[in-house]
Order: C-alpha cells, then structure tokens, then sequence
C-alpha cells in the first residue's frame, strides 16, 4: 500500500504537509536569532510518529486484553549524530503506566508485541538507530 503526502512551502522555511487522513501539519525549524516557530521539527515528529505507533498499539492491545490503566504516555529521546546529515543513531522508548492496579505482565506483553511484532515505524527505526525500551509502572498515581 502506497502513501502519498504533498507538502507546500509557506514561506521562510515554515511548509504545510497533508497526509491520507486528510488533516496537515505545519512544520519549520528554529533560525538562529528569532524565537517565532510556526509548526513542529521534522526530526523531532519522527519521534513523536514512533511513540503514536507503539502507543497505538499498546492501547489497542490492552483494550483487547481487557486491561484498564488509569493513564498511559510515552515518552522518546534520541540522540543525533555529530556530522551532515545528521540524524538519530540512539534512541530511548520510555513507556509510562499509571493506574492503582495494573496488570504489569499483560502491559508488559502489549510493549513486546507492539515493540516485536506491530509497530512498523519502530522496525524502521531499526534500521539506523540503536533502539531501546524501558517501561514504568506508577501505581496509585495519575501523571
């Protein structure tokens, strides 16, 4: 299956992208001596497309499990090579739980078929960066 995005310079180094869904997004960069951004970094929505995917997943399978969690968030760090082009070589997939009673073995079992088997961005990640993954349970508490 194939996707196709178009995306449309708005001037200065701000562009609009669109996506199959429909929706867009606005993304720029930070320019040295000026504080106004108007969207979001590319590189760092690559981040944010590996936490949606995995969280995805992770929620679609607790919810068939018949799992509850109070509160649920991811949270991604990768770390960019020194030299052009530079991209993520290291990245670090935290997954935070939260809830009173959580079934850790059940959420732990929807990280690794999330982080094995379903989420296709993680597997692309893959590719060129060194993955890791870590999962923390907060018992009682709400983020």
């Amino acid at each position: 299956m194939a996707h196709k995005i178009t995306t449309h310079w708005k001037g200065g180094l701000t562009f609009e992208s669109d996506n199959p869904s429909g929706k867009t997004v606005v993304m720029d960069t930070a320019i040295e001596g000026q504080n106004q951004r108007h969207g979001l970094s590319p590189k760092a929505m690559m981040l944010s497309s590996l936490a949606g995917c995995s969280g995805l997943d992770v929620i679609s399978i607790l919810d068939k499990m018949n799992v509850k969690v109070d509160d649920f968030k991811i949270d991604v760090e990768g770390e960019l090579t020194e030299a052009h082009p530079k991209y993520y070589n290291k990245v670090l997939v935290e997954y935070h739980f939260y809830g009173s009673d959580l079934n850790k073995k059940k959420c732990e079992r929807a990280v690794h078929l999330s982080v094995t088997k379903y989420c296709g961005v993680m597997e692309m990640f893959r590719k060129f960066a060194d993955m890791e993954t870590k999962i923390y349970y907060h018992i009682g508490t709400k983020r």
